[in-house]
């Protein structure tokens, strides 16, 4: 084979999720289901906040976003790992790889940040709401967007730099359904600890950072919420921030699980399950989790059928 990047391997096996043949056909029409869930949810809020003027605040402004990445990161991830139930050898090759690396990076890199930010937004709506409009004014909104995609593309640079710099000789089996970190770095001819530190480190900063900003967010947001004296004040502050919650824990606990714990220490099936928790169930979920807990959303549901209807 030809070199490419200082490696002999110009394409990678896919190993999948599973090789028990029997499987193969049921988890087949099990993850397309998700992934039509996922489609149709994801696509359906974004189509919902772009159509429905009430619905344009940074609030939702945010869960657009938060839509728009969990569609894209899912759409990078799914449909290779479909083929892999339904072809005797998935292959991918090595640039083409590499790209999926950069944009699941990309994209959950951006979820991390994005959620960080949805938290930030709610404890100016419920701590300051009267400078609410200031705090949240749309060249701030727009400023912590493009921070939030910022932040998602060094991370996907240095992680997929990180792999580029890797020799990869003979075995390109990966033991995964999609190219992730870790199972690239158990097929490297070389020494991999410096990389190891260094997705360590990064990591550690796109999941730490999110996650204070996030607890000291919420914290502040539940003093706040205990001062209000009407329980119908309260009720309504819990279930503005209750979906937040339920997303933040699903995505950081799955994410967390995966990457902050040495290779040595997680066991390859574990971490494919876990992955297989953030990047197709998690994003499934999410417009669910906003949609049915959500009143503005209803309404705007019902508005936008109601009007299909009619015409």
């Amino acid at each position: 084979m030809a070199a490419e990047n200082s490696s002999s391997v110009t394409e990678f096996i896919l190993a999948g999720l599973t090789d028990q043949p029997g499987l193969q056909v049921p988890l087949f029409f099990l993850f397309l289901s998700f992934y039509v869930v996922n489609m149709v949810g994801n696509l359906g809020l974004i189509t919902l906040i772009g159509l429905n003027s009430h619905l344009h605040t940074p609030m939702y402004c945010f869960l657009f976003n938060l839509s728009f990445i969990d569609f894209c990161y899912s759409t990078t991830i799914t449909p290779k790992m479909l083929m892999s139930f339904v072809s005797k050898k998935n292959i991918i090759l090595h640039a083409g790889c590499m790209t999926q690396l950069f944009f699941f990076c990309f994209f959950v890199i951006s979820e991390s940040f994005v959620l960080s930010v949805m938290a930030y937004d709610r404890y100016a709506a419920i701590c300051k709401p009267l400078l609410y409009t200031v705090t949240m004014s749309p060249q701030v909104c727009l400023l912590l967007l493009l921070g939030v995609y910022g932040m998602g593309f060094v991370g996907a640079m240095v992680h997929t730099g990180s792999i580029m710099s890797l020799t990869f000789c003979a075995d390109n089996l990966v033991n995964h359904f999609m190219c992730d970190i870790f199972p690239l770095f158990e097929l490297s001819c070389n020494s991999t600890n410096v990389n190891e530190l260094v997705v360590f480190i990064v990591v550690g900063i796109d999941i730490g950072l999110p996650i204070v900003t996030i607890f000291i967010s919420y914290a502040l947001i539940l003093s706040s919420v205990l001062r209000i004296r009407s329980t119908e004040g309260r009720s309504k502050a819990f279930s503005t921030c209750s979906s937040h919650i339920i997303a933040v824990s699903l995505f950081f606990g799955s994410g967390a699980f995966v990457y902050l714990k040495p290779p040595s220490i997680l066991s390859r099936d574990q971490g494919k399950v876990s992955s297989l928790f953030y990047t197709i169930v998690v994003p499934m979920l999410n417009p669910l989790i906003y949609s049915l807990r959500n009143k503005d959303v209803k309404v705007a549901l019902r508005k936008t059928l109601g009007r299909k209807i009619f015409f």
